[in-house]
This record gives C-alpha cells, structure tokens and sequence, in this order.
C-alpha cells in the first residue's frame, strides 16, 4: 500500500477528512522548503474550524484524548507535506518532531502523549516515519489546544 493510501487510511480510522485546505492563523507559512529539507509550523487539533481537543493533558483531558490530538496534529503535518510535495512518496525522512501538551500540574506521560504521534507517523510512512523527538509540558497552547506538533523531514 502507497503512504498516501496509508494516510487517507489512517483518517478514515480517525473519523475525520484531512483534506482541502489546513487553515493557518497568523502572519506565517505552514511550509517552507529549504532544499531537501522542509519545515511545517506547529498544528494544533484541529479539524476544518473545530479545535477538537481542548484542555490540559491529565487534567479535564485523558491521556487518550490527548494521544488522539497528538494524531491530529500529525494529520494536520502529513496532509501540509502531501500537499506541499504533490505525494506522502517523497518524503525520505521524518527528521524531528516536537510534541508540546498543555499539562496540569501533576502530569508527567508527555512522552506517551508524543508516543501517539510517533506510531501513526511510523505506521502511514514506514521507515521513514521514525524520527527523533522532544515531548514538552507547558503551561498554554494556542486555542487552548492540548498538543500542538511542529515537524522537520527531508524529501525529494
């Protein structure tokens, strides 16, 4: 199975469409290229205008709701990449992904959290899905959103 049928595989699963446009809020670009590797800003859950994880991890959000944003948010990245590069097949690498969850006080599964978003981005991609990583708490996320996932790749 090609990666871009193991994407529109993966949303369906979710339940959610990836496709059309990734809204942006700002003053930015979702993408930039820079030669063979490219950049795509931090995305937050959200799915056409619904942010649809709220709140912080371990408090009003369980873990598996948050491991569901996280897998949004690589949605979100994959789909911006499909688009950007016309096909998931370019993609060489996953090179970095940061994993930033909005977490109450007492929460420390961060790194379960970002584990969501390493599985589906191994599983729609393969090899070149695996990734080095960093899973940070913080106190506050854009819309309030639980995670927010920015992502680094090398492509053809």
């Amino acid at each position: 199975m090609t990666r871009d049928a193991n994407f529109l595989n993966a949303a369906a699963s979710l339940g959610y469409s990836f496709d059309g446009e990734i809204k942006i809020g700002g003053n930015y670009v979702p993408v930039v290229r820079d030669g063979h590797q490219i950049y795509v800003s931090g995305q937050i859950p959200r799915v056409g205008d619904h942010v649809m994880v709220v709140g912080r991890a371990g408090g009003d959000v369980p873990l598996a709701q948050a491991q569901l944003a996280a897998r949004i948010c690589v949605m979100r990245a994959l789909a911006l990449l499909k688009n950007s590069l016309g096909s998931l097949e370019k993609v060489k690498s996953v090179l970095r992904i940061n994993v930033y969850v909005q977490s109450s006080e007492h929460f420390t599964q961060q790194s379960e959290v970002a584990d969501a978003a390493s599985e589906l981005l191994f599983s729609i991609l393969g090899q070149a899905g695996a990734h080095t990583r960093t899973s940070v708490g913080v106190y506050q996320l854009p819309k309030n959103a639980t995670v927010e996932i920015d992502l680094i790749a090398s492509v053809e």
